[in-house]
C-alpha cells in the first residue's frame, strides 16, 4: 500500500562509504528537496560505517554518526532502513543482510554478487518479514532496467534478455576498435583511468557480467537463480585482428550476456560475440550499458546508460530509497520466491546459430586441409575463410565463420583438432548473435 502522506523522515544507515557511497551522500543533499517532494518525505542519512574512518572521501561526513559496528545497525530504532554499499557474495555484506531482514528492517543493496549467490534466501526472508529488499543498483548502475522488468514488463512472457553488462569490457573492446591497440595495452590504460581494477579478473574474465545476467535471467523469466549454469568467457583472449576480421565482415566485437528459455531449459552465457553492424549492441560504446528484452506483447525493450560510477548508481540506490520510503515495493524477485520456476539447464551445443572461429597455425602446406577436414567431419559447413600473411614466427592466423548449426559440431571440430602441432594455441571462438 502507498503512502501518500507520510512526514517523518525516512532514516537511513549507509554502510560502505566508497566511489557509490560518496555518491549517494552527495545525491542527497544536492537534490534534497526535490527527493523529499517525490518520496512524500525527507530522506535523511542518520548513521554511516566503513573500513577506514580516516579515509578521505571527498564528501563531509561529519553530520553524521559513525559507527564502527555496523552489526548493531539492524536492531536500532532510530534507523529506518539499511544500505549495503561494501560489496563480496558472502562475508560481513551477507551477514548485514540477514540480519537487517530478520529484524524486519528494509534493506538496500547495490551487491550483485550476494544476490546471484544467496539472492533466493533473502528474497524469501524478505517475503517472510514483509519488507523490501531493493537492488536497482546492482545491475547496469542508473539503468533502470531491474523497474523495467519487474513492473514495467510485468505482464509480457519474456523470451530472451540479454546485453552489454560490464563497463570495463566494453571500454576496453572499443577502444581496440577505434585505435587498433592491443587487449594488454588498453586494458593498462584502463586502470591508469579507474576504468579497471588492479586486479580486473572479476571484470575481464566475465564474472561480474555474469552475477548481472543471472540476476536478470530470474526476473524476465521467473525462475530461480542459478549463477552456476551460467556459461562464461571473458575477453582476455581477444585480439586486434579478431576485432578487425569481425569489422571487415560487418561486426563488432561486445561482450554480451544472454539468457533464453524455453522447453529445453534456461540458457545462460556470458561470451565475447560478434554483433551485426545494424543492431542497437554495436553502437554502445565506451563504459556504457545496455540491455534488451523481448517480450511476447511489448517487443524489443532497448535500456542503454552508464552501467557504474559514483552518479548512476546512487542515482539508482536514491531510487530505491524513495520507493521505500512510498511504501512501494513488493516481491523482490517479481513474484513469490515458491512460485519461482525450477529450469533445468539448457543443452548449449544443442543451440543453432553461426560462428567465428580464429586459429592461429604453422604456416606450411596441408594446414589449411587439416582445418577443412575437422570441420567436414564435425559436421561444420564453412561460410567463408581468411588467412593472413605468415608473421615472424612462421604463424599464420586463420579465421572461419561457419553456417547455421549446432553448437557443438563446433566443440567437435576443436576437439579433433587437439593435439594437432599444427595449431599453436587454443582457438578463440565466437559466437554470432542473429
Amino acid at each position: 500500500m502507498t503512502n501518500l502522506h507520510r512526514h517523518a523522515p525516512l532514516r537511513v544507515a549507509l554502510v560502505g562509504l566508497g566511489t557509490v557511497g560518496g555518491g549517494v551522500i552527495r545525491l542527497l543533499q544536492t537534490n534534497a528537496d526535490l527527493i523529499a517532494r517525490r518520496a512524500g518525505c525527507p530522506i535523511q542519512i542518520v548513521a554511516i560505517s566503513a573500513r577506514d574512518r580516516n579515509k578521505d572521501r571527498g564528501v563531509d561526513l561529519s553530520p553524521y554518526e559513525w559507527v564502527d559496528d555496523m552489526t548493531t545497525l539492524p536492531g536500532r530504532e532510530d534507523v529506518d532502513v539499511v544500505v549495503e554499499l561494501i560489496g563480496g557474495a558472502d562475508g560481513p555484506a551477507l551477514t548485514l543482510a540477514r540480519q537487517c531482514l530478520a529484524a524486519g528492517k528494509p534493506f538496500v543493496t547495490a551487491n550483485k554478487a550476494m544476490l546471484a549467490h544467496h539472492g533466493l534466501d533473502l528474497a524469501a526472508l524478505a517475503e517472510k518479514a514483509g519488507i523490501a529488499l531493493k537492488y536497482e543498483a546492482a545491475v547496469a548502475g542508473g539503468i533502470p532496467v531491474i523497474k523495467g522488468l519487474r513492473e514495467g514488463a510485468a505482464a509480457n512472457e519474456i523470451s530472451r534478455v540479454y546485453g552489454i553488462l560490464n563497463g570495463t569490457c566494453n571500454y576496453i573492446l572499443t577502444t581496440m576498435e577505434k585505435e587498433g591497440r592491443s587487449f594488454d595495452d588498453v586494458l593498462k590504460e584502463a586502470q591508469e583511468l579507474g576504468y579497471a581494477e588492479a586486479d580486473p579478473s572479476f571484470d575481464i574474465d566475465g564474472v561480474d557480467a555474469a552475477h548481472k545476467l543471472t540476476i536478470l535471467a530470474s526476473l524476465a523469466f521467473g525462475t530461480e537463480l542459478d549463477f552456476g549454469n551460467v556459461a562464461v568467457t571473458g575477453i582476455r583472449h581477444v585480439i586486434a585482428a579478431d576485432i578487425a576480421e569481425a569489422a571487415a565482415l560487418g561486426y563488432r566485437i561486445r561482450l554480451v550476456g544472454m539468457a533464453e528459455n524455453g522447453p529445453g531449459g534456461l540458457f545462460q552465457r556470458v561470451h565475447p560475440m560478434l554483433v551485426p553492424l545494424d543492431h542497437p549492441l554495436a553502437h554502445v560504446d565506451g563504459s556504457l550499458n545496455a540491455v534488451v528484452a523481448e517480450g511476447n506483447f511489448v517487443g524489443r525493450l532497448f535500456f542503454q546508460g552508464r552501467g557504474a560510477g559514483d552518479g548512476p548508481t546512487a542515482s539508482a540506490v536514491v531510487a530505491d530509497l524513495i520507493d521505500v520510503a512510498r511504501d512501494e515495493y513488493g516481491d523482490a524477485l517479481a513474484m513469490p520466491v515458491a512460485a519461482l520456476a525450477q529450469q533445468p539447464a539448457a543443452d548449449a551445443g544443442a543451440r543453432i546459430g553461426r560462428s567465428y572461429l580464429r586459429f592461429k597455425v604453422q604456416d606450411r602446406p596441408g594446414v589449411l586441409a587439416e582445418i577443412a577436414a575437422a570441420t567436414r567431419d564435425a559436421g561444420v559447413s564453412i561460410e567463408s575463410m581468411i588467412q593472413r600473411g605468415a608473421s615472424h614466427d612462421d604463424s599464420v592466423l586463420m579465421a572461419i565463420v561457419t553456417h547455421a548449426g549446432e553448437e557443438r559440431c563446433v566443440r567437435s571440430t576443436l576437439e579433433r583438432l587437439q593435439g594437432s602441432d599444427s595449431v599453436l594455441q587454443t582457438p578463440m571462438v565466437m559466437h554470432i548473435l542473429d
